[in-house]
Formats: C-alpha cells, structure tokens, sequence
C-alpha cells in the first residue's frame, strides 16, 4: 500500500477567544479527493490553514510527504512550497496584467503553463488587468496563480461562496479537470451539499472544533450518525418510534431518513394529510402531516393538492 501524501496526526489548536479543535486526524493518498463540511465556526478553515502552515497547531503533527509542515513560528515565511491554499478571501495585485501575475509565481514550462491557462480558462484574460476582471474570472485566476507554482496538494476554502449559478458551475469543472488532468491532491472546505457529495471521494464532519462523523459520501448522506450531520446535507426525515414500526422498519429509533426513502399514495384512509407541496425542479417536495409529526417525501411528480389524505410508505 502507498504512503499517505498527507498525513495529520492528533492535531489541537487553541486561538484567543478559546476556541478549539479537538485530537483532528486524518490520512490522504495522493489524488484522494477529501470534503471538510460542518457550520460556520465549526473549524474548517482553521484546520486547513493548519495543513497549509499558515497556522500553528498546539499539539499534534502535520505530515506532508513525510515530513513535517512547520507552522509560522517556525518559518519566516509562512507556508509549505507544495500545498498551495486559497482563501475563501483573497486578493489580486491591483492594476496588473494577468500574465505579469502569472509570470511572477511560474515554475512550470511555457507549454505547460499554456495548458494549465487553458483547464483554469484564463487564455483569454491574459492581456486583461486584474481590475478588469468579474469575479468568477479573479477566482480563477486566483486559482491559476497558486497552481503555476507546481503544488501537489490544493487546499480550498468555501471556493464557491458569492458565486452564481452560472458561474459556480464553470468552477466546479475547472477545478474537477485540474485535479484530475494534472494530478493534484484537494482538500474541499464547504457547508454546501451541492459542492462536496457529487465531488468527495471521503468526507471529514466538524463540530466545534471535533470530527463527529467521516465517511465516503453515500454513507454521510444516507447513514448520518446525529441530527446534526443529517441537517448538514439537506433536508430529513426523524423517524419516531411508532412511524418506524408503521413503516415495518427494525432499526431503534430515532431513525433518520432522507426525503427519497419515503413515499405516499392517495387514500381515503390514509393517516396523513398533504400540508405542502412544492415544486423543486427535478422534483416535489411533500409534506405530509403524520402520526403528530411532520415528514416531508421527494416525489418525481404528483397529483397531491393540500388536504389529500395519503398513506405514507417506503420508497
């Protein structure tokens, strides 16, 4: 088996306000795509700025190709020659061309740097200054910048916040084809579903500064561990003891189940009422008064109108 590219190991850290993380550990191989989810203040970017070197843990051990990441008290540089961290704040130099800012970090050849111009979709900005930019184009560019030094590992912070749909979406490519055309390790921080299952090979849950849950990304969806996880990825059904045995399910409650578990059908006597439907997109969202709770079943397409009694089932 390969060595971890990364290796973190029992990390702690504790800043002015008494804010803390917790015993934090966590291996990665090289080209393992890993999520960092949790809610604001969580420590997500707290322990990224950890791996990058940009923090000084108060115990435990950063690993990086074997060796240790020093933190800032230990350079006068801060930083790691191959992780590269963006922010989810970052800034340009003001009134430069984007190719002066590029040629600055480059240690790649001119081919390529051509081609890593052309995944980040930067070749047309060359010419541009940077106050010139949109902010999806600062985003990539921010992006290219880092990567033009030759990293291994990317780290990056709530990359998607501020970003329209539109935009997001061209991102999310640029950063799906940069990581697997050229080989470089991520580490994802976000609070946003949409952004960590569809891309996440494995993913680390935090809450107040612990690792509450890890796992691949069907199992943190479909098996989360506390309410608190489960509400991290979107909407959820908890399952009381008498819906369980009504739905003949054997595990103990309380049981979580997603909205795609359940399903209903019209009946006259069913035991729940139709309280809202709304149009999602690819989708329904019912909600159905049930058994002195509320539960809420994605449906493909539906008939319901508000008031329908309905049997509720599994899926």
């Amino acid at each position: 088996m390969s060595e971890p590219l990364l290796e973190v190991t029992k990390i702690g850290f504790v800043d002015a306000r008494g804010f803390k993380l917790h015993g934090i550990s966590f291996n990665q191989l090289a080209g393992k795509r890993i999520a960092i989810s949790g809610e604001t203040g969580s420590g997500k970017s707290t322990l990224l700025k950890i791996i990058a070197g940009l923090e000084q843990p108060t115990a435990g051990t950063v690993l990086f190709e074997g060796v240790p990441v020093k933190g800032p008290k230990d350079r006068l540089v801060p930083g790691h020659p191959g992780i590269a961290y963006l922010p989810q704040y970052f800034e340009l130099p003001k009134s430069l061309r984007v190719e002066q800012i590029l040629d600055y970090a480059n240690k790649l050849s001119p081919n390529q740097a051509s081609r890593l111009f052309r995944l980040c979709r930067i070749s047309h900005l060359l010419k541009r200054k940077t106050n010139e930019l949109s902010g999806g184009e600062r985003q990539r560019v921010a992006l290219c910048r880092l990567l033009i030094g030759n990293p291994k590992l990317l780290l990056l912070d709530e990359p998607y916040s501020n970003l329209d749909l539109i935009v997001k979406a061209t991102l999310k490519q640029v950063i799906r084809d940069v990581s697997e055309q050229l080989d470089i390790t991520c580490i994802l921080v976000s609070h946003d579903p949409d952004d960590t299952l569809p891309w996440a090979e494995h993913i680390l849950i935090l809450r107040n500064g612990r690792v509450v849950q890890t796992g691949n990304a069907e199992t943190i969806y479909r098996l989360p561990k506390t309410e608190y996880v489960a509400g991290l990825f979107g909407e959820y059904n908890l399952i009381s003891a008498k819906q369980a045995k009504q739905l003949g399910l054997q595990e103990k409650p309380p049981i979580v189940l997603r909205p795609d578990r359940l399903r209903v059908k019209k009946s006259r006597g069913g035991d729940g009422i139709v309280t809202q439907c709304d149009f999602m997109g690819s989708y329904f969202l019912v909600r159905v008064s049930w058994a002195k709770t509320s539960v809420c079943v994605a449906m493909s397409k539906t008939a319901l109108k508000l008031g329908d009694r309905v049997e509720v089932m599994l899926g």
